[in-house]
């Protein structure tokens, strides 16, 4: 009789360049000349638990419109939808780590009857060594609805400042910093899903 044995774990490979990176694949701007809502940029930097960059990892956001609404069939919520903006953005990072998104500052999101989200960016990593993606979100700094978030309360305190876009005037945009830091101290609080 033969005995079946398991393959070999592995990591996953830095395979995002030549696939989900390809130029026609990378989506960092999503707010056109159309689009409503007050632009934005979103910069940081991906670090590893050495605290040194990560040069080949694939950043991906999901956001709402300016108005609060996904442009996703299963958001049939009273907010205008917005039709030039998906609210998906794609981005790879450099050899520095770094990563940037141009977009609009989400709107406030339905959580059930009675209460709202914080404006916050749903925000997935992809890296090698990373069996698994990780999950997390964006909060911005300068929003006083942080304080009644549902989902931001559930992390514990210590770990939301791990969340917060840190917001910077830097001439006419607004940016917002946001680093990554995958594991070790101050490690970003990520979500199982």
């Amino acid at each position: 009789m033969t005995m079946l044995t398991l393959t070999a774990a592995q990591t996953v490979g830095p395979f995002f360049a030549p696939t989900l990176l390809r130029e026609d694949c990378r989506r960092n701007i999503l707010a056109g000349p159309q689009t409503s809502g007050e632009r934005i940029r979103i910069e940081g930097i991906v670090l590893d638990g050495d605290n040194l960059p990560v040069p080949d990892a694939l950043i991906e956001i999901w956001q709402a419109n300016a108005h609060g609404r996904y442009n996703h069939p299963a958001d049939q919520g009273p907010a205008p939808l917005d039709p030039s903006f998906s609210g998906f953005g794609r981005s790879g990072t450099a050899e520095d780590g770094s990563y940037w998104f141009e977009t609009v500052k989400p709107g406030p999101v339905t959580f059930d009857e009675s209460r709202l989200q914080a404006p916050h960016i749903c925000v997935t990593v992809f890296a090698r060594g990373l069996l698994n993606h990780l999950v997390t979100r964006l909060y911005f700094e300068d929003e006083a609805a942080n304080s009644s978030d549902p989902i931001l309360l559930c992390v514990p305190e210590q770990r939301r400042p791990t969340l917060l876009a840190r917001r910077d005037m830097s001439g006419d945009l607004v940016r917002y910093r946001f680093d990554i830091i995958l594991q070790g101290t101050n490690e970003t609080a990520f979500f199982t899903v």
